[in-house]
């Protein structure tokens, strides 16, 4: 495509910017911020009348219109279309509308959303708070004007190859939610018998022992369970339960203090760190490998949340924190890990938590009546080596996802930064 007959003029005299200011109009118009637009669609936040329609929601949209956010580090463009048309938008857009024929306002669209538009839209921004471009920047930008010909070729393909990616990137996105559910399943499974179906080499004389050993009253047969698992609560498969440190942690200090935005999916997050210097808390909520950490205060949804310690490096707890001494012949860390992070586990919290201002709490007493559907160790063993294989599996999905997902996001700027670089 030649580009040595694309002309250039600035912004404003090549298409034709709305400035701020809306008139009265009649009735109910929905309301579009910039928070509004994602990659797969537009989600309204309410319909307002002249009188009370929030304070930024000063354009009214026409059309064929071309808007695109002001802010920087920002690409949220919208093409108004018929369900747009008439409906107010907030003042963090800008607001364009081609002039005459000589412009295809898809052209423009495309335009507002290229590398090189995107660039000097960021050069251009101004501010302390919200750093955007403001009215006098944006007119300095010349606007590549090939003739109309040439630009309707340029939508034409755009048309058909953007939407195609587009609609693969919605589609990968959907991705970490189907992992998260699997990773659930896996969990649920875990601690349901499921993944025994096919393992039948437990010693059931032994753990009639253990049985004995745990002074268990109950009938050794549990409704959706294998016939051989015991249900057990945790204080008896525990020799205690500590509470983390009260100190205020530092910015830099001698080892790290695990505090319960670390504990995250099962394991522990070792970014967002802070420390101790205290010898004394130091020696006392010392971590060892395979201690299990039970949240006890947090919102109502977060509140229970559990990870395992694996002895990556020495290390401490912080109050809101309950450590689990857990028997390990009897107890796997690792499968009490699962048990209280699956749906069973979650379900527990939900019903047993106490609920106050903003957060809820579950103290060591009820972590202590947890009951935990407890298979023979052996099968504790080959429970925790599915689940590990398992949890691999989804690890690598999620990094092939994050690698494709990196693909897909160039393939749409790089396209754009072809087509638009040699005319600019």
């Amino acid at each position: 495509m030649r580009t040595e007959n694309w002309e250039h003029k600035p912004i404003f005299k090549a298409i034709k910017y709305i400035k701020t200011g809306v008139h009265p109009y009649e009735g109910k118009k929905k309301y579009f911020s910039t928070g509004s637009i994602q990659i797969n669609g537009l989600t309204s936040e309410g319909e307002f009348s002249y009188n009370d329609r929030p304070s930024r929601a000063n354009r009214i949209v026409k059309k064929g219109d071309i808007l695109q956010a002001r802010m920087k580090d920002t690409n949220k463009p919208v093409f108004v279309d018929d369900d747009l048309d008439s409906c107010l938008f907030s003042t963090g857009f800008m607001h364009f509308r081609p002039l005459d024929n000589s412009v295809n306002p898809r052209f423009v669209y495309y335009y507002l959303q290229s590398p090189h538009f995107l660039q000097l839209k960021d050069d251009g921004a101004t501010g302390c708070t919200q750093i955007s471009i403001n009215d006098a920047n944006l007119s300095s930008i010349l606007f590549p004007l090939p003739p109309l010909g040439e630009q309707e070729q340029i939508v034409e393909k755009l048309d058909v190859i953007l939407p195609k990616v587009r609609q693969l990137k919605v589609r990968l996105e959907k991705i970490p939610i189907l992992l998260k559910r699997f990773r659930q399943s896996v969990l649920s499974a875990a601690c349901s018998g499921v993944l025994l179906e096919n393992y039948d080499t437990y010693n059931h004389d032994k753990w009639v022992e253990v049985i004995r050993m745990l002074e268990n009253d109950a009938n050794d047969s549990i409704d959706g369970f294998p016939d051989h698992w015991i249900m057990v609560d945790l204080k008896r498969l525990s020799e205690g339960f500590q509470y983390g440190t009260s100190k205020k942690s530092e910015l830099e200090g001698l080892v790290p203090v695990i505090r319960m935005g670390n504990l995250q999916n099962g394991e522990i997050d070792w970014s967002n760190l802070k420390y101790s210097s205290d010898d004394s808390d130091i020696e006392k909520y010392a971590l060892s490998d395979g201690d299990v950490l039970f949240n006890r205060t947090n919102s109502p949804d977060l509140v229970g949340k559990t990870s395992i310690f694996q002895g990556q490096t020495k290390a401490i707890f912080a109050g809101y924190i309950i450590k689990i001494k857990n028997r390990r012949e009897l107890l796997l860390s690792e499968y009490l890990n699962y048990c209280l992070n699956s749906n069973y586990g979650r379900q527990w919290c939900k019903e047993v938590r106490i609920d106050g201002v903003g957060q809820s709490n579950i103290n060591a007493t009820m972590l202590s009546t947890f009951l935990i559907p407890l298979p023979p160790i052996e099968e504790q063993k080959e429970i925790v080596r599915q689940v590990q294989q398992l949890l691999k599996l989804a690890d690598t999905i999620h990094t092939k996802y994050q690698t494709a997902i990196a693909h897909i996001n160039k393939i749409e700027q790089s396209l754009l930064a072809k087509i638009f670089y040699r005319g600019c």
